[in-house]
């Protein structure tokens, strides 16, 4: 058999770094290989790096691994890589009608969660009201990147895709302060705090962590455009640094640390920084070896002959979390923005739960609070079952809520200094099969002045396109834009997939006639 436990010891050895190396590059290949699996199965990729964790354990390759506290010390440093990924990557423009809603919903929102779920395990499974409220705090964060991974050919509005990424990063922060508070409570002979002394506590260190992370990403990105060189690979080991340094200085303030990391990374994402690309890059790399490495840990960890047992209280609390808490949740949070209803159902069947709760699952394990053991299994359990349930739908519900879009634009992966430097943004469009573009000739788009479709990429053939080319279902438009007229750009575009080539005119004549109207004599009827 072998044992995790010489590769963590003092005493590891070569042959323990070359069986770890082994092991760790045919992981990592299968997982590379099992990302096309997941796209043509409909199912997030973390079901199959859980199901490699499985396979690699005591039931499989007989792998032994039960160390709580070294998955609870490698998951905090995976998520604040997959926070600092998810911040870099996300631009401010595309969350910015969205940050107030999904800064409720990650609050507010949250709480509504945690206290339904604890009512429903106190009253349905018997628990006492702190193991029940630890456990709902453990199952409130939800996860976007299962959501996009699912919905990655299936183009959702702008202002739900930036709610979903917005509240991912925002949420993490508030249930990692509670669970750990929650579990230090529940430890025998622990000081009690009453609740509103909690809350003010939370609040605190989360406005202390938005502090650390705005300054640290704001002042660190513009030390390192002066000081860095040349090299796109070291100006972005600098960057990801920076999220890193500031998780760590947010942890030694005893603030949060992780809402510190995303802040910093939006920041730092957001700059106009050069070398945009490449720290793009660098960072999703760096997040995908993290959630890779994570998932198969918790698969690691969880034992296979035990998950059985708590399949139906999972099965139990999953159902409240999906039909109740989740719902309720996102309606408290959103009722004030007064947002349609299908929006609302969306946000609620797409609060997908991924490694965040499994890892938080280990905390009352690490923390010594009694009668928690089972904790772990039935939030293992609850995130696959769920995914499951939730996942492969999630297509469907956004086409019958009327929620896609039937022109869809997506940045371009080009080097970003010379783009920086003149100021320009490259993206392309996709046509749906409903969208009316279709017939729509490319002097007929009457796009801003500093914008044009320099490519058309037709059944696998790519031209460029002339102002009588008409656009059709299918089609890829490459479209080059100064970054001053890109929003203009993309509603005009998404305009005219919604009205067709008439789409402006009748404002326009409205405009034009009030001019003639202003210039022209009027007759004189005496």
């Amino acid at each position: 058999m072998t044992t995790l436990a010489s590769v963590t010891s003092s005493g590891m050895t070569l042959d323990d770094l070359t069986r770890v190396l082994l092991i760790g590059s045919i992981v990592l290949l299968v997982a590379v290989a099992a990302v096309r699996l997941s796209v043509a199965s409909g199912m997030p990729s973390l079901l199959i790096y859980l199901g490699i964790g499985l396979l690699l354990g005591n039931a499989g390759a007989g792998i032994q691994f039960s160390d709580a506290s070294t998955t609870r010390v490698l998951g905090y440093a995976a998520l604040v890589l997959i926070l600092a990924e998810g911040g870099l990557s996300t631009k401010w423009s595309n969350i910015r009608d969205s940050v107030a809603p999904a800064a409720i919903l990650a609050t507010v929102g949250v709480v509504v969660s945690v206290v339904v779920v604890a009512v429903a395990a106190h009253a349905i499974l018997g628990l006492s009201w702190e193991i029940s409220l630890l456990l709902g705090a453990i199952l409130a964060s939800t996860d976007a990147a299962a959501v996009f991974a699912v919905l990655r050919n299936v183009p959702i509005p702008r202002r739900l895709s930036g709610m979903l990424e917005a509240e991912a990063g925002f949420n993490d922060a508030p249930v990692v302060l509670l669970v750990v508070a929650l579990a230090a409570q529940g430890i025998p002979g622990a000081e009690e705090q009453p609740w509103w002394e909690l809350l003010i506590i939370v609040l605190l260190e989360l406005a202390g962590g938005a502090v650390v992370g705005l300054a640290v990403g704001y002042l660190g990105g513009l030390a390192l455009r002066r000081v860095a060189g040349d090299s796109s690979a070291l100006f972005s080991i600098g960057v990801l640094a920076l999220t890193v340094l500031a998780y760590a200085v947010g942890a030694i303030a005893h603030v949060s640390g992780f809402l510190a990391t995303y802040l910093a990374a939006l920041v730092l994402g957001n700059l106009s920084l050069p070398n945009r690309t490449s720290v793009q890059s660098f960072a999703t790399a760096m997040g995908w070896i993290a959630q890779i490495g994570l998932f198969v840990l918790l698969g690691l960890l969880a034992d296979p002959f035990r998950l059985d047992e708590q399949l139906r209280n999972a099965v139990v609390i999953g159902l409240v979390l999906l039909l109740l808490a989740r719902p309720l949740s996102v309606l408290a949070s959103t009722v004030w923005f007064r947002m349609p209803w299908q929006d609302m159902a969306f946000l609620s069947w797409a609060g997908l739960r991924g490694a965040v709760p499994v890892v938080l699952a280990t905390v009352p394990l690490v923390a010594g609070t009694p009668n928690t053991s089972w904790i772990f299994d039935l939030v293992f359990v609850l995130v696959v079952v769920f995914t499951i349930v939730q996942a492969p739908p999630l297509p469907w519900v956004a086409r019958h809520l009327g929620l896609t879009e039937q022109v869809h634009s997506v940045d371009i992966g080009l080097e970003s200094t010379p783009l920086v430097e003149i100021g320009a943004d490259v993206i392309t469009v996709s046509v749906g099969e409903e969208s009316r573009l279709h017939g729509v000739a490319i002097f007929e788009l009457r796009l801003p002045r500093r914008a044009m479709v320099t490519l058309i990429v037709r059944d696998g053939e790519t031209f460029v396109p002339e102002q009588h080319t008409t656009i059709r279902h299918g089609d890829r438009l490459l479209v080059v834009t100064t970054s001053g007229s890109r929003r203009a750009t993309e509603q005009r575009i998404l305009a005219l997939s919604r009205h067709g080539r008439l789409a402006g005119w009748p404002a326009a004549g409205v405009d034009r006639a009030r001019r003639i109207g202003r210039h022209t004599p009027r007759p004189d009827l005496r």
